[in-house]
């Protein structure tokens, strides 16, 4: 598919999945919200301990403060993404409740001041995804660009956690090689992992493949805690 071609494609694939996101009522997006989160905490507590980075929600996509607000209270640290320029990696700053803020692209709120950070995770709204893990976003690269630019220095940093419902799950987005995979993608339904290059819902994982483990905060609970799920003993010993 030549630039162009593309371009026009991912344009209309992009205005399907706005319209199915829209027509979501309050009590469905509370409860994929509520689904998403708990996933999250589960899955993830590493994320109490580290700096995440989320995104203000936009037009029904999953609204992430919920979760920011646990977290924060458990000991995290939480960042906003800043637009710098058009076309240019978008820098993250601290921000909590009661720091100032600014409007940006879209009326979105960002940090008026503060230093950039590199988080140790992010929170990646998409309005699509497919099976390799590739998001669909808006068409400006900001988050490509940014994945790119910030792993260039330390390659595990910040791990990227996709966002959605299982209402935007695509086929493919025909990805290029300036498109960023997803580390885990969370949805209702639960947390994929990008495994081989494919997404694999972690429940349906296989005892004998084996999860490769992540450093914190973006480890998996069974990895470096056992019983965390409140699993009996004799389940754990066996």
């Amino acid at each position: 598919m030549d630039p162009l071609s593309l371009k026009n494609w991912r344009k209309v694939a992009l205005e399907k999945r706005l319209a199915d996101r829209l027509a979501l009522d309050a009590a469905t997006l509370d409860a994929f919200r509520t689904s998403i989160d708990r996933h999250l905490e589960q899955t993830f507590p590493g994320l109490a301990k580290g700096t995440l980075a989320f995104c203000w929600p936009f037009k029904n996509e999953y609204d992430p403060r919920f979760l920011a607000q646990r977290l924060r209270e458990r000991g995290a640290k939480t960042a906003l993404p800043v637009v710098v320029a058009p076309r240019q990696p978008l820098v993250f700053r601290l921000w909590a409740p009661g720091d100032e803020l600014a409007k940006g692209v879209y009326d979105i709120p960002y940090p008026a001041a503060g230093d950039a950070i590199v988080p140790d995770a992010a929170l990646v709204p998409m309005n699509g995804f497919d099976a390799g893990g590739y998001r669909l976003g808006y068409g400006g690269g900001f988050f490509d660009r940014t994945l790119a630019h910030l792993r260039a220095a330390n390659p595990t940093r910040p791990v990227a956690i996709g966002v959605a419902y299982e209402l935007a799950r695509m086929e493919t987005i025909h990805p290029q090689s300036y498109d960023i995979p997803m580390d885990y993608v969370v949805t209702e339904r639960g947390v994929y992992e990008r495994i081989d290059g494919k997404l694999v819902l972690l429940e349906a994982l296989s005892a004998e493949h084996k999860v490769p483990g992540y450093s914190s905060p973006a480890c998996l609970a069974h990895q470096i805690a056992p019983g965390y799920f409140g699993e009996p003993p004799e389940k754990l010993e066996s």
